[in-house]
């Protein structure tokens, strides 16, 4: 289980007025729209991180003053400057360092937190409501010299520890809240001043201890006073407050300590409140779990019922939170928000934004990495103004942000956004004489998810057409215009730029078409015969595999396969796409429902001996699928097997192998009649009792995905060959559609 710190300011800032949502992902095909906005409203911090010091250790806390000083506190030994690498130009802070807000440098406020035996850190950091008081929580027996126990007061205008404060608390302070007279404290600890108090305690702003008891079984993580001051928020891991049955959350009263709102059953008891803050509306609790069936996400909970608003259920324990402008910024380690229609299982993103209304993710996707620690990246969050300009700080253990070296700490503000979208992905299309189809994968932008397009032709500086798109990092649909201002024989060329409003991106590289007199004979045949997806692979090098269809479900191509190999499998201008066996695959855009009946369509060229699975239907697209059938494979012995899920395994397989080094016709189907698998245009397997497949949302897949407990598993899970003219069908293609489609390989 993860650790870390609850940790609240000492005064709410309250929320800003209402929102402009956005209205939702705009039309694929869209003719035209409004200019994209530099920030996706309600967004407004840029995704732009800024030049900031670093640590060389972990930021656990933060505190920023109303005056632009940013306190860290946490687990490290030295800052030094951005873009410095580790062990150069370090200067000490021994588990605290000081920062201006707006420059990112450390100011003159200095202090040292130790321990005489063991590791000393500082867990939470607090200002009182006058801004006088900074408070620290930890594990530590002295500052700057003065001894204390745990938790100490800090003079901000001399940067000095308070020795009329001294509370001697017998572990580990974790999470701090302060109003104008008390200090509530929670953590690890049994005993405060002496007397019994189990992981929560209250004192006075001069040190005595309060009779305000929120007694729990186990570790206190967080608290957070409510805007009214009349109750307490509590956090952790615990199972009881005060003897009562309510799990990793609670809200008791603010003089007494008295249960006011328990949870039982709320949160599973393999999770834990690790953060929680609130705005004038309600309170936000980040989430961390360990083991099956976990709650990593974040809740939303009204101030006046203390019930539920609105969850979300992404798994990757979150860690720290922020509200902003009503917008709800969060630190955690997010892998699969597939449950809530986001992104599914992938890579870990350390930084995301919801609007306080809904739990919908908001285009806001700066990132760090892991980092170091046990690593979940992250930490902590705080933000103030200065100069103009508001300020979000992160801290944590990772030691990159955006991809570049910045250790411990990072900083956004409210402008300027200067980070240009990705360059569009382009594709041409002839197969219609007389037009040309001009197809592009939308593209990314860390911070604004709709974005204008312009498209220049034959090296025009003015574009032939605008429109605008909608698109996230794991959703970027493909977009589509048809230029039918051409004759047959000409040739054009054809670029695209994106802008969020502001930045603009270079240009693609040029694309050049031929115009068409007549319909190329095999892809006229597929789309004519219902096609829901085609990939003709015709793309020069980029991660786009264009839908020659109108639904424009595009491909994501993983790992750089190898581009326009020739000779392609039907005859004319078409290309077709090596894979190496080993990492290179492409997936769907989109996610689809289980379809009821199916086929799939491709062709292959390989000489492999270890097999791997050619096409597939999975629940995953950046990693290996948990669900995973509607598959053709091939055996090490090149073999063909089709196979659906329904109670268990259920496949048919080619008595003849398909590993020469030729193209081969393959096309397996799904329907009333059962499954079937056709190569070269006859069909060599069958069985009509198996008329079902696992149902489960998912992306179809190319070249590569899990086989695992499939019969006859090959050596690899990819394909090692080349790969052309993929089709998928909402339908059974009957066996003379196929014998149809085979047929006219050679154009005819």
């Amino acid at each position: 289980m993860n650790e870390t710190t609850g940790r609240r300011r000492g005064r709410v800032r309250a929320a800003a007025a209402a929102l402009c949502l956005l209205a939702g992902a705009l039309s694929a095909a869209a003719a035209g729209g409004s200019p994209a906005a530099a920030l996706a409203p309600p967004i407004t911090i840029t995704a732009d991180d800024l030049s900031t010091w670093q640590t060389n250790g972990i930021v656990w806390s933060m505190a920023a003053s109303e005056d632009g000083v940013v306190y860290t506190g946490g687990t490290f030994s030295t800052v030094r400057p951005p873009g410095a690498a580790s062990g150069t130009s370090e200067q000490p802070a021994v588990n605290f360092a000081a920062f201006d807000a707006a420059t990112g440098a450390p100011t003159d406020c200095s202090l040292s937190f130790t321990l005489s035996s063991g590791t000393a850190t500082v867990r939470s950091l607090v200002l009182s409501p006058d801004g006088k008081t900074l408070y620290a929580g930890g594990r530590f027996g002295s500052v700057n010299g003065v001894g204390v126990s745990n938790i100490a007061a800090i003079d901000t205008a001399t940067c000095t520890p308070r020795q009329n404060f001294k509370v001697a608390v017998s572990a580990t302070v974790r999470a701090l809240a302060v109003t104008d007279d008390t200090v509530y404290l929670g953590g690890d600890f049994n005993t405060v001043a002496g007397q019994t108090r189990k992981k929560f305690a209250a004192v006075t702003t001069g040190a005595a201890l309060k009779p305000w008891k929120a007694d729990t079984d186990e570790v206190g993580r967080a608290v957070e006073v409510t805007p009214d001051g009349r109750h307490v928020v509590i956090g952790g891991d615990f199972f009881t407050v005060n003897n009562t049955t309510t799990h990793a959350l609670a809200v008791v009263d603010a003089t007494t300590g008295a249960l006011a709102k328990s949870y039982p059953g709320f949160i599973p008891n393999a999770s834990t409140v690790q953060d929680l803050t609130s705005d004038a509306k309600q309170f936000y609790t980040a989430n961390e779990g360990t083991g099956g069936g976990v709650f990593d996400g974040r809740i939303a909970l009204d101030l006046t019922t203390f019930d539920q608003v609105w969850r979300d259920t992404c798994l990757g324990a979150t860690q720290a939170l922020l509200v902003h402008n009503g917008v709800l910024y969060s630190g955690s380690h997010a892998h699969d928000c597939a449950s809530m229609g986001e992104f599914p299982d992938q890579p870990r993103k350390h930084l995301l934004a919801q609007s306080v209304n809904d739990p919908k993710l908001l285009p806001w996707f700066p990132d760090t990495n892991d980092g170091i620690g046990e690593p979940v990246g992250p930490r902590v969050m705080a933000q103030t103004d200065k100069g103009g300009h508001h300020y979000l700080w992160v801290g944590g253990e990772f030691t990159t942000v955006n991809s570049k070296a910045q250790q411990g700490l990072t900083r956004f503000a409210d402008g300027p956004d200067t980070g240009a979208p990705w360059v569009p992905n382009v594709s041409l299309s002839t197969v219609v004489p007389g037009r040309v189809d001009v197809d592009w994968q939308t593209s990314f932008d860390t911070d604004d998810g709709v974005l204008t397009y312009r498209i220049y032709k034959d090296g025009a500086s003015t574009p032939v057409h605008t429109t605008t798109g909608y698109s996230v990092f794991w959703d970027r649909p493909q977009l589509r215009w048809t230029d039918t201002d051409v004759a047959p024989g000409e040739t054009h060329t054809y670029r695209i730029s994106a802008s969020d409003g502001i930045n603009t991106s270079a240009k693609s590289p040029a694309a050049t078409a031929v115009v068409t007199s007549a319909a190329e004979a095999y892809p006229a045949r597929v789309i004519a015969d219902g096609a829901s997806l085609y990939w003709r692979y015709d793309e020069g090098t980029s991660t786009f595999a264009a839908d020659t269809t109108g639904n424009l479900d595009n491909g994501f191509l993983r790992n750089a396969p190898s581009y326009r190999q020739t000779p392609a499998a039907v005859s004319g201008p078409s290309t077709a796409i090596g894979f190496n066996g080993t990492d290179e695959y492409a997936y769907s855009n989109k996610r689809h429902a289980k379809p009821a009946s199916f086929s799939v369509e491709t062709w292959i060229k390989t000489t492999t001996t270890r097999g791997g699975k050619i096409i597939g239907f999975g629940n995953m697209t950046m990693e290996n699928s948990a669900q995973y059938d509607k598959h053709v494979y091939m055996l090490n012995n090149g073999r063909l097997t089709f196979g659906v899920y329904s109670g268990g395994t259920r496949t048919v397989s080619t008595p003849a192998a398909y590993n020469d080094g030729a193209w081969h016709h393959v096309v397996a189907t799904q329907g009333s009649g059962g499954i079937a698998l056709y190569v070269d245009g006859q069909l060599r397997a069958s069985n009509p009792l198996y008329t079902s497949n696992e149902d489960y949302p998912g992306y179809w897949r190319v070249g590569g995905d899990s086989l695992a407990s499939w019969p006859n598993r090959p050596t690899s899970n990819f394909f090692a060959g080349q790969i052309d003219e993929t089709a998928v069908y909402p339908t059974a293609l009957s066996s003379s559609k196929i014998a149809a489609h085979y047929a006219l390989r050679t154009g005819g």
